[in-house]
């Protein structure tokens, strides 16, 4: 949680920053593609107005940030998801918007382009956090074991080296390859003490983690409670007996 709000709070800094320059300093270089534009485009750009109210974007877009850090000090667990979520909605809402002090003949072309990017963003974030958000679960088959959902997998019973109830997730240093939020981590983190290891955690669930080693892969799990947890740990001693 420290590192996430170390993140925003770098990422707000950099809005003002960017605003307060572009604004203030006419550092108009700072827009993509400002600087590579004809000098008589960029003279129409400025009378229009298009690098200040860029400039203003990434001040209220970093505002916004600000107004909703207070969040991550809070137990609303969607803290993180809302703080970047308004991120990309004004950001990208915002370039849409821009696009009205584009020069006549490409304002049509700078609609459609920052039109499409809000579709294809905004969709593909949709659709890999409903993949993300979706539940997990371990299943007992006639040999093996499963773990539903993203980033799960089969294993054999017969392959079980370690298997234990731990009180806690040990320390999360790198997020390798998965899904990690204020609320739920699943798929390949490095673990302090652990090495690489897969996880399918839910916080504020099961306060009890369920650690598995199979073969080279290391895993930690956790039901929505503490019941699932412990059951799913009997589950498995009595089959990898």
């Amino acid at each position: 949680m420290v590192i996430l709000i170390a993140i925003q709070v770098f990422i707000t800094l950099l809005f003002f920053i960017f605003g307060w320059a572009i604004l203030k300093k006419e550092a108009y270089g700072i827009i993509s593609g400002f600087a590579t534009r004809p000098k008589e485009e960029q003279k129409q750009l400025i009378e229009n107005g298009f690098p200040q109210k860029t400039g203003r974007l990434f001040i209220f877009t970093g505002l916004g940030m600000l107004i909703l850090l207070p969040l991550s000090f809070t137990s609303f667990i969607y803290a993180v998801e809302v703080q970047f979520g308004f991120m990309l909605v004004f950001l990208l809402g915002g370039i849409i918007y821009l696009s009205k002090y584009e020069l006549p003949h490409k304002r049509k072309r700078s609609y459609m382009i920052s039109i499409s990017l809000f579709v294809v963003v905004m969709s593909s974030l949709g659709y890999l956090s409903f993949l993300g958000y979706q539940d997990y679960k371990l299943v007992m088959k006639e040999d093996s074991f499963e773990i539903t959902g993203m980033y799960g997998d089969e294993w054999k019973f017969k392959d079980i080296n370690k298997l234990e109830v731990l009180e806690k997730v040990p320390e999360v240093t790198v997020k390798q390859n998965g899904f990690g939020t204020a609320s739920m981590a699943k798929g390949v983190f490095s673990v302090k003490g652990y090495g690489s290891s897969l996880l399918f955690i839910k916080h504020g669930a099961s306060l009890e983690i369920l650690y598995i080693e199979a073969g080279n892969t290391k895993i930690f799990i956790n039901g929505k409670d503490i019941t699932e947890t412990r059951g799913w740990f009997e589950q498995l001693q009595k089959y990898a007996e």
